[in-house]
């Protein structure tokens, strides 16, 4: 029985550690794709990784590669590829290269893969997920945004960092778009089962709930000269196994929902049931007053975006 192949479009630091952590996981074979520009960068990558698969112990094949040809038939493509953001830099001024990028991405994978999964982690993610949909012309369903996952491992951390307790401990939850206007979900927050505000008070859970909403600039902040990859590879990653491993995991993703909490047709941060199909559910929750509209401010940070985007002579 043949291995999934997993696709990575862009091999700079989030798409090469996405590939360290799916090899090492042995989700599949994969396929570590960048533009012609960069020359052999990928192949290099890719070696450097297959060297390190006798020291792990994994049997995962990697190919480094300039050539989409190489991606044919992929059952999971993940798209990192554009451009990072630098220190001052917001995920709204990466808008018009980074569309252009994943338009061109989704284009290719819309011809070498018409039936793989698309998870789109390129910033800023919201719009870039409906970009991807709307190129490739896939089923809602097989195109997903990575956001809420590294968000809520964001959250997870820093709960646990407060409390001194194991991070497996902690389960969370964060709705909405990916950045200022995430969500934080309080009521679905809880640690070994205790409900969060037994434990931190409002005003402290506020702090670190800001703390998480601007997770990716502090670390942009401090590395001066890039932002982050381990944890948005590490989640991607978790979502990757989803889905070849149909696993049917829970996980707050960037999913289309048009009915669903009355979005009208865009990507927001919801938790979904992923697994082979891709998005197979979103669950709806009941909301507080005060989340609902948290909620609605976010999804209406989305739609600007969105609009931002489309009025882009892409």
């Amino acid at each position: 029985m043949s291995r999934p192949k997993i696709s990575i479009i862009g091999a700079g630091n989030v798409g090469a550690t996405t590939a360290h952590w799916c090899a090492a996981a042995e989700l599949g074979d994969i396929v570590l794709l960048d533009i012609p520009q960069v020359g052999d960068m990928p192949k290099g990558k890719a070696l450097d990784l297959m060297q390190a698969s006798p020291i792990m112990g994994f049997d995962s094949h990697i190919t480094g590669t300039n050539d989409y040809t190489d991606t044919k038939g992929s059952q999971v493509v993940v798209i990192t590829a554009g451009i990072a953001r630098k220190p001052g830099m917001s995920r709204d001024d990466l808008l018009s290269t980074n569309a252009k990028i994943v338009g061109s991405v989704a284009e290719q994978i819309k011809a070498t893969s018409p039936d793989a999964i698309l998870i789109v982690v390129s910033n800023p993610l919201d719009a870039m997920v409906q970009r991807v949909l709307k190129v490739s012309g896939f089923p809602n369903k097989r195109v997903v945004g990575q956001a809420g996952v590294l968000d809520t491992a964001r959250y997870r951390t820093f709960l646990a960092m407060e409390l001194g307790v194991s991070v497996e401990d902690i389960q969370a939850l964060l709705l909405g778009g990916h950045g200022d206007t995430m969500v934080p979900m309080p009521s679905c927050t809880s640690v070994g089962g205790i409900p969060v505000s037994q434990l931190i008070d409002p005003k402290r859970l506020q702090e670190i709930v800001e703390r998480t909403r601007s997770g990716g600039a502090e670390i942009v902040g401090l590395l001066k000269t890039g932002s982050a990859y381990y944890a948005p590879a590490a989640a991607t990653t978790q979502m990757v196994e989803a889905i070849v491993r149909d696993k049917k995991r829970l996980l707050p993703c960037a999913a289309y929902c048009d009915k669903e909490y009355g979005v009208g047709g865009y990507y927001v941060g919801v938790p979904v049931i992923l697994g082979a199909g891709g998005v197979e559910r979103i669950v709806e929750l009941e909301l507080t007053a005060s989340e609902r509209a948290d909620f609605q401010k976010s999804i209406t940070a989305v739609k600007e975006l969105v609009a931002a985007m489309n009025a882009l002579p892409l």
